[in-house]
């Protein structure tokens, strides 16, 4: 079972020997969604088949919506 997203962050902040989040962490959670985003990422990893993690993904997908995230990701015409 994964461990809280805050064990995560110490983790990955420990390997690292960095105390602070760099440039994708704090991209990361300024989504709202970091902990649906680890959820889905641990599920990738535990089964190494993104069809066998739509659960996640839609969970993903609505704290996306709900945060209001979509311009982030809204094709611009150049």
């Amino acid at each position: 079972m994964a461990g809280s997203e805050k064990d995560r962050q110490a983790t990955v902040q420990a390997e690292d020997g960095d105390d602070e989040p760099d440039e994708w962490d704090k991209r990361i959670f300024s989504t709202g969604c970091s902990d649906e985003n680890t959820k889905l990422n641990d599920c990738f990893f535990d089964k190494k088949d993104w069809r066998a993690c739509k659960d996640e993904m839609e969970a993903f997908k609505q704290c996306w919506k709900r945060q209001g995230n979509e311009q982030r990701t809204d094709a611009k015409d150049a």
